[in-house]
């Protein structure tokens, strides 16, 4: 079978696509983090949420990730990179108008909106991401992203911070400034960066390959594992140790921080012990923190642990440059759509279902969490070594067949 080479689109001046990618990481975390920062106390103190309600709206908040799928479907009238772009603005949408619907109703509604543009957007990114970055860079690379984000992130949870602090802002003013602040930054890429011309041309269809069985296990799993971590976690520290919102910005300022700094050595690092050894540590690192978040009632432990949680999903690098190195250049576009459904089959329905088992038993939702970290350790024992087009398995380590 013959498959498509890499073909990496070049810079204009100073304007790089990997500038860009840079760029839209940290305008999408203008919104989505000021939104995060502020979704649950403004579900607390306004609108008087359980564990129920947090998990339904949750829930919606994962529809879209699941329809990730109908992404590649616009790519027969737009770019990705315009789509991404639209996509973005749709994300400063809904965060922009969440604090003016303050009912149930409302905030699905607002977190529905926010959620389309930012599942597309990170379907897109994802995509340009694989596509626009060379192979023997593209970790390391990755890393300086998610620091770019981080900086994004520092800023806003500094603002929402200094805001609870010396201020008397409203929460419909804090989400105000967080959509407008990423629709500005949007109008600047437009205008001042270029339509970089497509690298390899993407199969404009759903890509569902056998020999992709197990990136597509592996990011079934992450979407059930990472509700755990960005619903529960969180709202824990609202429900059950009382933070306020100036309080869960200082903590996602912290996260933020260490990720600015860290992130590019996570980068490094996961090019050093390799894809297999990488996803191997960080799942054996999470399956430990959610056992021990089941019985913690010490409200800074809690804190610790939601550190070191944030810090290992960094990781997950090593996930996405596994695929790139296995995949048809060609097939990324098609695949990523396909991917973002998958990890978001258990995003769906967990949220509501674990929201019902929270008013229950709280440790029971954490303990859940271990035991899919603990499958996921046993899906990336199977990753080879040195994966490639014609190594995507352990059992192939070594050997070599046509790619099918």
């Amino acid at each position: 079978m013959l498959v498509a080479e890499q073909v990496i689109p070049t810079a204009v001046g100073w304007r790089s696509p990997a500038l860009l990618l840079m760029l839209m990481a940290g305008a999408m975390q203008l919104a989505f983090a000021g939104w995060s920062a502020l979704q649950y106390n403004f579900a607390y103190e306004i609108l008087n949420f359980t564990g129920r309600e947090i998990g339904i709206q949750q829930s919606i908040r994962e529809i879209p990730g699941f329809l990730s799928f109908a992404a590649v479907f616009f790519l027969f009238a737009m770019r990705e990179q315009t789509f991404a772009m639209i996509s973005l603005v749709l994300l400063g949408l809904g965060t922009a108008m969440t604090g003016y619907f303050p009912t149930h109703l409302g905030f699905y509604i607002t977190t529905f909106v926010g959620s389309v543009g930012f599942h597309y957007y990170e379907t897109m990114h994802q995509s340009l991401t694989l596509q626009w970055l060379p192979k023997n860079t593209a970790a390391a690379t990755m890393g300086k992203i998610l620091a770019v984000g981080s900086v994004a992130q520092l800023a806003a949870y500094a603002l929402i911070f200094l805001v609870g602090s010396f201020f008397e802002l409203t929460f419909k003013t804090m989400f105000l400034i967080a959509g407008g602040s990423t629709l500005l930054f949007v109008a600047f890429m437009v205008s001042v960066f270029p339509v970089f011309p497509e690298g390899t041309p993407q199969t404009k269809s759903l890509i569902i390959r056998k020999r992709y069985w197990l990136y597509y296990a592996l990011t079934f799993v992450a979407g059930a594992r990472r509700q755990v971590f960005l619903v529960f976690a969180s709202w824990m520290m609202v429900e059950r140790f009382g933070y306020a919102f100036k309080d869960i910005a200082a903590l996602f300022f912290v996260n933020a921080a260490i990720m600015m700094v860290t992130a590019p050595f996570i980068g490094k690092l996961v090019e050093k012990l390799g894809d297999r050894k990488a996803l191997v540590f960080e799942y054996a690192g999470l399956a430990v923190v959610f056992t021990i978040y089941a019985f913690v009632t010490n409200p800074i432990l809690a804190i610790a642990l939601y550190i070191i949680d944030h810090a290992l999903f960094a990781m997950a690098i090593a996930k996405k440059t596994y695929f790139q190195k296995i995949a048809d250049p060609a097939d990324i576009a098609g695949s990523t759509g396909v991917a973002f459904t998958i990890n978001h089959i258990a995003a769906v329905f967990i949220p509501v279902a674990f929201g019902l088992l929270w008013l229950i038993s709280p440790a029971a939702v954490f303990l859940s969490g271990a035991a899919v970290a603990i499958a996921s350790l046993g899906l990336a024992l199977i990753v080879p070594r040195q994966p490639d087009r014609d190594r995507e398995f352990i059992w192939l380590e070594g050997k070599t067949r046509n790619a099918a």
